[in-house]
């Protein structure tokens, strides 16, 4: 493996754990409401048992299954561990972080973890592995219509707190932030985390695999 495939998975492996670790976070902050897509997990959660993170799982294996319905292929490699991972990592990190009782406590450990999910997000799309399922279909609509990353990550987010809503997750404040911020945060995460990418593997866009998709 030479450096450029080396920094490629590293990239991909650590904002998966930062992402996880950041979705995680504004879960222990569930006073302000959770991020959209955990609404519907922790609804799922509570009407049909199992965990957080196998929801996570579940659903990341139904949207593939309908984008690789669209693009007429089997995504990549890393959207299938990206899949299986992140459902993980979230268990794991829900295990191993406290309960915080406090509404200041709360309000600071979403706060973060709203942006340490944006760079999680940035960090492991940069290296073209493969996005995650909820990812992958962000960037297939964004790639359909034209419209911008944030328009269209915004408008998922939104739609499924709503669904989860319906299942009895819990939504507040915090869903809402999420759902109108997150994507304008990935917006700027991706291009971020690309152009440090190709600083530390001295490499261009064909070595990486081409841009991020």
């Amino acid at each position: 493996m030479n450096r450029t495939q080396q920094w490629r998975w590293i990239f991909f492996f650590v904002g998966q754990l930062i992402l996880s670790l950041g979705i995680t976070m504004t879960i222990k902050g569930e006073k302000l409401g959770i991020g959209p897509w955990d609404v519907l997990h922790v609804g799922l959660f509570r009407n049909f048992g199992l965990t957080i993170g196998s929801w996570s799982i579940i659903t990341g294996f139904l949207i593939v299954g309908c984008t690789a319905a669209v693009l007429r292929r089997w995504p990549q490699i890393g959207t299938w561990m990206n899949m299986l991972l992140i459902g993980l990592f979230i268990d794991f990190f829900y295990w191993l972080i406290p309960p915080i009782y406090s509404t200041g406590g709360q309000t600071a450990i979403f706060i973060a973890g709203t942006a340490v999910m944006a760079a999680g997000v940035g960090m492991y799309v940069s290296p073209n592995i493969g996005a995650g399922p909820r990812d992958t279909l962000m960037l297939i609509i964004t790639e359909k219509t034209g419209w911008s990353v944030k328009t269209v990550r915004t408008g998922l987010e939104v739609t499924v707190a709503i669904a989860g809503w319906l299942l009895g997750g819990p939504v507040g404040i915090g869903t809402v932030l999420i759902a109108l911020f997150l994507g304008q945060l990935v917006h700027h995460t991706i291009p971020w985390f690309r152009t440090l990418l190709l600083r530390v593997c001295r490499g261009d866009e064909t070595a990486l695999g081409g841009k991020p998709k």
